[in-house]
């Protein structure tokens, strides 16, 4: 089955199940609703409708509802708020089964995640910054950067005939020629050879450093399978193609971050009783989702006011942790030393999570 199709099928398959409002396996009266604290006598609490059997499997993380998103009634009034300045509460309330005056974990990180990549496709935030305009105090300084730039080459191609068999020297002269290629063609000048491309790339440009890097063999792909070898090489011999490629995993398979990131967060609390792998999943939800909507935002204001990249910085920078540290600590009833130091952790672990989950995007869209 091809990569890109199982990713689209498993993203439809988790999205069909948060749309669908489950029918539940509603279990046997428990005394008093777990939501509303009203007495029940059935499967169902008479007064709010939650079932009386509050489910903390993570198999029933599957089975939550995009409704209350699609529909923004009014629990997503109450949903965010809380998920800004108080994720510990809205964590243990919905762990707690108190559940039916909030959305979902699975819907909002699913809708979020969705929106994001819908911003990002119009804001340019999958796409590099290149500006076309230079103002002639740039252009000065580009001018010194080349001269340096050649001077330095002139000295590595000595010091490189100097040593015909360092290859070291040879990969840093060459390094050498592809900045000086770069900065000739930034200025719209020619330089010999590189001047013109009969395969369309612009001299100079990465696309065109990472195709002859893969064409004359520098690059070798060995992955121990011939077929994914000749599939990732032809990829790479189309940057772009394999960019689009790796962006259009990452959204499909957007869901890995929840089963690669959970085991992580479990590792925290291996010696405290009365959490579940449940409990985690939610917690890992609901963190993930604030943090796609902080780089929405950051997305989305940047462009228009050149001061908020500084503030957004600052935002990543420390509201990440205080988001972390405010979660862990009323989510799970910790003391702040506790918080703090499973913060910390957290935050390295968030590291390799995400790196792991880069690297499993990268292999996705490159092999798919």
């Amino acid at each position: 089955m091809d990569i890109d199709a199982a990713g689209g099928a498993a993203s439809a398959g988790i999205l069909a199940g948060a749309i669908e409002r489950p029918t539940g396996h509603a279990g046997d009266a428990e005394g008093n609703c777990t939501d509303c604290g009203q007495p029940v006598e059935g499967k169902f609490c008479s007064n709010c409708g939650q079932p009386t059997h509050v489910h903390r499997s993570l198999l029933h993380l599957g089975e939550e509802m995009l409704h209350g998103v699609l529909h923004f009634d009014a629990r997503i009034w109450r949903t965010l708020p809380l998920l800004a300045v108080n994720p510990g509460r809205l964590t243990r309330e919905w762990v707690q089964g108190r559940r039916t005056r909030y959305v979902s974990p699975l819907a909002m990180f699913l809708f979020t995640v969705f929106l994001m990549f819908f911003v990002f496709s119009f804001s340019g935030g999958l796409e590099p910054d290149v500006n076309t305009t230079m103002s002639p105090a740039e252009r000065t300084a580009l001018m010194e950067d080349l001269e340096a730039a050649r001077a330095e080459l002139a000295e590595d191609l000595r010091a490189s005939e100097a040593q015909p068999g360092s290859n070291a020297l040879k990969l840093t002269a060459r390094a050498q020629e592809t900045t000086v290629s770069m900065l000739e063609t930034r200025l719209g000048l020619s330089s010999g050879s590189a001047a013109q491309r009969t395969d369309g790339f612009v001299p100079g440009s990465w696309q065109a450093q990472v195709h002859d890097a893969v064409a004359s063999g520098e690059i070798k792909v060995s992955l121990g399978n011939e077929h994914l070898n000749k599939t990732v090489t032809k990829k790479l011999l189309n940057p772009d193609l394999a960019i689009y490629k790796i962006q259009q995993t990452a959204y499909k398979f957007s869901f890995l971050l929840i089963p690669i990131s959970i085991p992580f967060v479990a590792l925290l609390f291996l010696w405290r009783r009365g959490f579940t792998l449940y409990d985690h999943g939610v917690f890992v939800l609901y963190s993930l989702t604030a943090m796609s909507i902080l780089m929405m935002v950051i997305s989305l204001f940047g462009p228009l006011w050149s001061g908020f990249a500084v503030a957004g910085a600052l935002l990543f920078a420390f509201g990440v942790p205080a988001h972390m540290f405010a979660q862990l600590k009323g989510a799970y009833g910790l003391s702040w030393f506790s918080a703090a130091w499973r913060t910390l952790f957290l935050l390295m672990f968030a590291s390799i999570a995400f790196s792991l989950f880069i690297l499993a995007i990268i292999l996705l869209g490159l092999t798919g």
